[in-house]
Order: structure tokens, then C-alpha cells, then sequence
């Protein structure tokens, strides 16, 4: 039985389409263990300072591993690695690699140690709202997790030659693993540690991440070790490549370090009740926003460089399309359904109903940017396709700052203007809830993802598409707008009705309603996009009665695939 589990965990998967089929199964189990996760933490902590502490602990290491780990980008590690292999042999790749290895080691344990001494001082910044006592439990929790940036970057290193041999299965189970060191955290050592226990359920996580891949590094004697000997310019010449995916990603955490910041000053629960509804509306963010650009990128790579722009603004424009398509309705069903997807997923004893609808209202405000951010993954994808890595990093910056500004003025202008406020209590039926300004900061950061999206859908168009005027969506919006504007009507009757048939007071009615109200809206729009013959929608019903065909010309990297 061992022995079979490992041969299929060290399969070589040759085909792109296998490849993303594999990766699109086990992304969907690692979305589902996700919402597990957040069911305990909300059955075990509910939406309190323990689990706002919690998040806030991550804040420091997230952004210390944006830093380091993405300067050794596997999107230029892997090509380098596989150039050196077939042009020198697998040696020399290995020595290369090990040089990699080291050069990061002594930099983020360096980071780590800096980071462990400073926690102290950095701790008030990052959670200005906390208590003194509040703010040493943060610091114990942050220290333990910096941990983890160690652990998944060393693993993100070994996963560069995981997918050099084309193992994507080990690639695929390593963030399920992650997530069940959490759950472990969870269930058992928060039991025996307090709260010092989650912390120690991260690290497991980031540990069996990493020591997964160890194995196949051994066979493949690839597995790096410390070496004396460094080619300094081989490796600057790999962090200068990844600089600008580096920068644009510590933008993107700083953003959410100020975000996390502000709401830890609103009261308590807030940083919990933002956190879990990102995380909510990140299930058809990962399903269709990084399903169509992943499988996209390695496509709009090869057409580009062939110098064929053509096909590269159509594949561009047919994955936007899709994106566009699919992300408008699940957009509208999470909006109607918003409070029974938390109240099923989230609801229990400590987690409140008043909590519910608090989470409901933020993770409305969340899902309205769905499509842009779906297509800021495309488009960012399309620029580093075409070898632009600057432009989506300065873009990122702009989009940021807005988020920034807007986090700042909206708690204010909703304070100050009671109609501002009661419209937006009004829409999302948050009337008379305490912490509500926390619904503020998710809009702002909405709000500064549809300007990022815009910004690089203009840009884009206009450096690559001008002249052939490919990459058009209109036809698209107006088919699935008009789609999603009647299965909401749907969803929003049939909760009226069920609620009289399903006793709401229980979770079995809360899940039934939800459940029947989504699935009858689903129907309905698929026999409305059927009737008006929708090209997306066809597409979609055809590729359910083709085989997968093999392809095997164009490589698949792991970064790609994230």
C-alpha cells in the first residue's frame, strides 16, 4: 500500500492538459480543507481577538516571505535549471541549484533573525488597535510563524526541480498538506498549547510541505546542500529577473498589512470577519480567476515568443472571455446567497448570527471585484507572457496607493454621511450591527482591484492590441450580465419561498435553502445561456465530451501553476 502511494506521488505527468486537470482536482481539495479550516477556527474561537490575533501574527512573515522567496522565482530557476541540464548535464545543474539553495538559506535566516528581534517594536505598528497584553500574545505567535516563510521557500526551491522531472503530483498534494498541519493545529495542539498551538500547526503544515518533495530530491539527486563556492552572477542575474513579480507581491501584502492595521482598530473581530470573507470569495477567485490564466500562461508564452501576437491576443481574449463569463453569475449568487455560504460554512455557537451578517456584508463588498481580480491574474500573466514585468508592478503600486487612500476616507465619509451609510446598511441588510465599517475597508480594496484591472486592460490593449483590435469583451458582459441578472431574480424567489418550507433556525435548513436556491438559479441560467446559444457556455458543454488531447510542446512551470 506504501509502496503504491509513493509511486503515485512520484508519477511524471508528461501531458499540459493532465498536468492541469491533476492540479485543477487537487486545488479544489485544497479549497475545501480551507473552508474546513475556517469552520474550526470559527467552532473553536469564533470571531474574537484570540483569532484576530491569530491573522495579524501572519502579517510580518507573509510579507518577509514575498521578500526572499520570490527572489528566487521559480518562473526563472526552472528554466535556468532545465538550460543547464540539457546543455551541461544534470551536475552542473545540481551544482547551480545548491548555489541557489545557499545564497537563500543565509538570507532569510538572516531576515528571520532580524525579524525575531524587531517583532517587538514592529508589533504596535502592524496592530495599533491591540492591548499591551494582546500585543505580546502577537508577538510570541509571529515569531513562531516566521517559521514558515523558511520552510515554504525552502520548498518552493525543491518544488523548481519537482516540476523540472514534471512530478506534479507532489506539487498538487503539498499545499493539502499545508492546510492539514493546520487543521492538526486546530484540533489537537490548540487543545494542549492554547493558542501558542495554532502557530505550531503552521509550522507542521510548512514542514510537510517541504518534506515531501525531499524524497523525490533524493532519488533524482538533485537535493541541494551548503556550498563555499558561489556564481554571484548567475544569481544576480535570477534575482534581477524576479525582482518586479518580488516587489509587486510585497506591494500587494503591505497593502494588506495597512488593511489588517486599520481593522484591528474598529473593534474586536474585525480582522477575523475581514480575513474569513477574503478568504470566502478567494474559492472562485483560485476555481475560475487562476484555473483559466494558469492554464493560459505557458499558451501565451510559446505564441509570443514565436512572434506570432495574433494568436497571443486571442488566446488572451478567449480566457478573458471565459473568465468574464463564469465570474459574472457566481458574482450575483454569492451576493443573494451570501449569508447562508457563511452561515453554512462559518456558523456555529461561537460564531454569531450577528457575526453572519457581518461576514455576509463584507463578503459582498469582496465578491464585487471578483471578475477584475480574475482578470488581473490574466493580464498580469499576459505582460510577463510578453516579457513586461514592469509595467503590471507600477500598475500594482497605483492600485494600492487607492486601496490605501480609500481604506482611510470610506470609515470616515460612512461615519460622517448617514445617507452613505445607510445606503450601504440598507443594500446588505447590516442594519444595527456593531464593527460595520469593517464592510469599508473590503470596498476599498474592491474598488482599488476593478481600477487595477482597468488600468491593465487599457495599457495592455494599447501597447499590444492597437492595431489589431483583438482582445474585445462587450458581446461577452452583456450575455452574462443579462444571464446573471436572472439568476439572481431566481435565487432571490426561491429563498423567499423556501424559507417558508425549511426551518432557518437550524443548520440543515439554512445549508437546504441556500443549496436549492443556488442550484435552481444554476438551471435556469444554463438553460437561458443554451437557448441563447452562448459561445462561453457551448465551449464549457463541449469540452465535457472530448477527450483530454495530449500536448506535450509547451512546458508547464511552477510558477505557472500557482
Amino acid at each position: 500500500m506504501v509502496s503504491k502511494v509513493f509511486k503515485i506521488l512520484h508519477k511524471e505527468v508528461g501531458a499540459v492538459n493532465q498536468a492541469a486537470l491533476l492540479l485543477g482536482f487537487f486545488t479544489f481539495l485544497s479549497q475545501i480543507l480551507g473552508l474546513v479550516r475556517d469552520r474550526m477556527f470559527t467552532t473553536f474561537l469564533g470571531a474574537g481577538r484570540d483569532l484576530d490575533i491569530y491573522y495579524t501574527a501572519f502579517q510580518v512573515p507573509d510579507i518577509l516571505f514575498n521578500l526572499v522567496a520570490t527572489l528566487v522565482s521559480v518562473t526563472v530557476l526552472l528554466p535556468v535549471l532545465v538550460s543547464l541540464t540539457r546543455k551541461e548535464g544534470l551536475e552542473k545543474a545540481q551544482i547551480f541549484f545548491s548555489q541557489v539553495f545557499t545564497v537563500f538559506f543565509v538570507l532569510v535566516i538572516v531576515l528571520s533573525v532580524v525579524a525575531f528581534i524587531l517583532m517587538p517594536f514592529i508589533a504596535p505598528i502592524v496592530a495599533p488597535g491591540f492591548s499591551a497584553e494582546e500585543l505580546q500574545t502577537l508577538v510570541k505567535l509571529s515569531r513562531i510563524i516566521l517559521l514558515s516563510p523558511v520552510l515554504l521557500g525552502f520548498s518552493n526551491l525543491l518544488g523548481s526541480v519537482t516540476q523540472m522531472m514534471r512530478r506534479f503530483v507532489l506539487f498538487a498534494v503539498s499545499p493539502i498538506l499545508y492546510n492539514l498541519g493546520i487543521l492538526i493545529g486546530i484540533a489537537v495542539f490548540y487543545r494542549w498549547f492554547g493558542l501558542v498551538g495554532l502557530a505550531y500547526g503552521v509550522v507542521l503544515g510548512a514542514l510537510l510541505h517541504m518534506l515531501i518533495q525531499v524524497p523525490a530530491l533524493i532519488k533524482d539527486s538533485m537535493l541541494p546542500r551548503l556550498t563555499q563556492t558561489i556564481s554571484w552572477v548567475g544569481i544576480k542575474t535570477l534575482a534581477l529577473t524576479s525582482l518586479p513579480r518580488t516587489v509587486g507581491l510585497t506591494i500587494h501584502g503591505v497593502t494588506l498589512v495597512v488593511l489588517i492595521a486599520f481593522a484591528t482598530t474598529i473593534q474586536e473581530g474585525s480582522v477575523s470577519i475581514f480575513r474569513l470573507s477574503m478568504n470566502l470569495q478567494n474559492v472562485p477567485l483560485a476555481l475560475i480567476g487562476a484555473s483559466f490564466s494558469v492554464a493560459a500562461f505557458p499558451t501565451l508564452a510559446h505564441d509570443f515568443s514565436n512572434g506570432n501576437t495574433q494568436k497571443f491576443l486571442r488566446q488572451i481574449r478567449n480566457a478573458g472571455r471565459q473568465i468574464i463569463f463564469w465570474s459574472i453569475p457566481v458574482t450575483v449568487l454569492f451576493i443573494v446567497l451570501r449569508a447562508q455560504i457563511v452561515r453554512t460554512i462559518l456558523g456555529s455557537k461561537a460564531f454569531t448570527w450577528e457575526d453572519t451578517r457581518l461576514a455576509a456584508a463584507t463578503l459582498a463588498m469582496f465578491v464585487v471585484s471578483v471578475v477584475a481580480q480574475s482578470l488581473i491574474l490574466l493580464f498580469t500573466r499576459g505582460f510577463y507572457a510578453a516579457g513586461d514585468t514592469r509595467k503590471p508592478v507600477l500598475i500594482n503600486l497605483i492600485s494600492s496607493a487607492f486601496i490605501v487612500m480609500l481604506a482611510l476616507l470610506l470609515p470616515i465619509i460612512f461615519d460622517r454621511f448617514e445617507m452613505f451609510s445607510n445606503f450601504f446598511t440598507t443594500i446588505l441588510r447590516a442594519q444595527n450591527i456593531s464593527g460595520i465599517r469593517v464592510v469599508m475597508l473590503a470596498l476599498a480594496y474592491s474598488i482599488g482591484s476593478i481600477i487595477n484591472a482597468l488600468l491593465l486592460l487599457y495599457f495592455f490593449k494599447r501597447k499590444y492590441d492597437s492595431k489589431y483590435n483583438i482582445v474585445r469583451f462587450g458581446r461577452t458582459f452583456a450575455d452574462s450580465f443579462l444571464g446573471s441578472v436572472i439568476m439572481g431574480l431566481v435565487s432571490y424567489s426561491l429563498l423567499v419561498f423556501l424559507s417558508q418550507v425549511f426551518d432557518l433556525a437550524s443548520f440543515q435548513g439554512i445549508f437546504f435553502q441556500g443549496l436549492f436556491a443556488g442550484l435552481g438559479a444554476i438551471v435556469v441560467g444554463f438553460v437561458f445561456f443554451y437557448a441563447l446559444g452562448s459561445r462561453e457556455f457551448i465551449q464549457l458543454m463541449q469540452s465535457f465530451y472530448h477527450k483530454m488531447r495530449r500536448v506535450n510542446s509547451v512546458p508547464v512551470t511552477h510558477e505557472d501553476l500557482n
